[in-house]
């Protein structure tokens, strides 16, 4: 997913503030599932809720306002109610990596108690890891 930085998300010293990046990771999760038709939305109306659970990010180097960034998503591992992805966030023209990341998502009902992921998501994500070279 490709972002653009606009100057509401830079700080004071003009480079993205470091919560923003939560924020960007956050969008392309989503988009990676309706990219394969998949809608958060519907699924927590289906009582599918998908918390983080753990956040590990490193700092690399800064945005700045006008950058255009992509964010990329990769599965890693799945389990019976959670599951990993890769995160990263690039930019664009000189290909730099900004951040690193890693994060866990649980699956939980609408009492946020934990479930196991549908077959549907657990086929995506473990057929997605398994093209990760």
């Amino acid at each position: 997913m490709d972002v653009r930085v606009y100057y509401e998300d830079t700080d004071a010293a003009g480079v993205v503030y470091h919560a923003n990046y939560i924020k960007y990771l956050e969008r392309a999760r989503t988009e990676f599932f309706r990219d394969h038709g998949l809608l958060v939305a519907k699924l927590a109306e289906e009582g599918y809720i998908f918390p983080v659970v753990r956040l590990e990010l490193d700092f690399k180097s800064a945005a700045r306002h006008d950058d255009l960034l992509s964010v990329e998503t990769t599965p890693l591992r799945t389990t019976g109610a959670s599951f990993t992805l890769s995160q990263r966030i690039v930019r664009h023209g000189d290909g730099k990596i900004l951040l690193e990341g890693l994060v866990t998502l649980a699956c939980v009902n609408s009492a946020l108690k934990a479930r196991r992921i549908p077959s549907a998501i657990r086929q995506l994500l473990e057929s997605e890891a398994s093209t990760v070279v």
